[in-house]
């Protein structure tokens, strides 16, 4: 079973590899995802956050009929993005983290999906906001790349006092 790998792994700050083949390895890998993404409460996973550096990204922001609406791209680009729109944006791989971020309000994305086939998405709002968030995933950004150094230094201080706690001072945060 997977796991979300959460902040400072460094597998979250590398840009994920392009999907050559849809094999058995990717579907099973999009099956423990989407499981692993509903039994976490999220909208939105990318495979970086469980530690596979491909680009796939997972959502369903209809989070209140579980496996309705799930999407999957396979290696997803936003081919067009307009407007402007601040969201307070949390994230499973920095657990008690929330900010402000300013991403775009309507964007068009392109991928594939399970099967390879090429599919085009236009979305605004809250999925256009998740979309975004899961590509940053894959390109190694995160929400913590999008706020100001104080709130990001508070965050890094807070988890490396976290982290001296666990490991008995053994680990220093980067």
């Amino acid at each position: 079973m997977i796991e979300i790998v959460t902040y400072p792994d460094p597998v979250l700050k590398r840009k994920a590899e392009l999907v050559e083949n849809i094999d058995g390895d990717i579907q099973d890998l999009i099956d423990n995802m989407s499981k692993l993404m509903y039994q976490s409460s999220g909208i939105g996973l990318a495979a970086n956050q469980v530690g596979v550096e491909k680009r796939v990204i997972i959502f369903d922001i209809n989070y209140k009929e579980k496996g309705k609406d799930l999407t999957v791209l396979i290696n997803p680009t936003i081919i067009l993005a307009e407007d402007r729109i601040i969201f307070e944006e949390g994230c499973l791989s920095v657990p008690d983290f929330q900010g402000k971020i300013t991403r775009k309000k309507y964007i068009k994305a392109q991928g594939m999906d399970r099967n390879g086939k090429s599919i085009d998405i236009e979305a605004e709002g809250l999925t256009a906001i998740c979309i975004q968030h899961e590509i940053d995933h894959l390109n190694g950004t995160l929400i913590l790349d999008h706020v100001s150094h104080l709130k990001r230094n508070m965050y890094k201080r807070k988890i490396a006092k976290r982290m001296k706690r666990s490991n008995n001072g053994k680990t220093k945060l980067l």
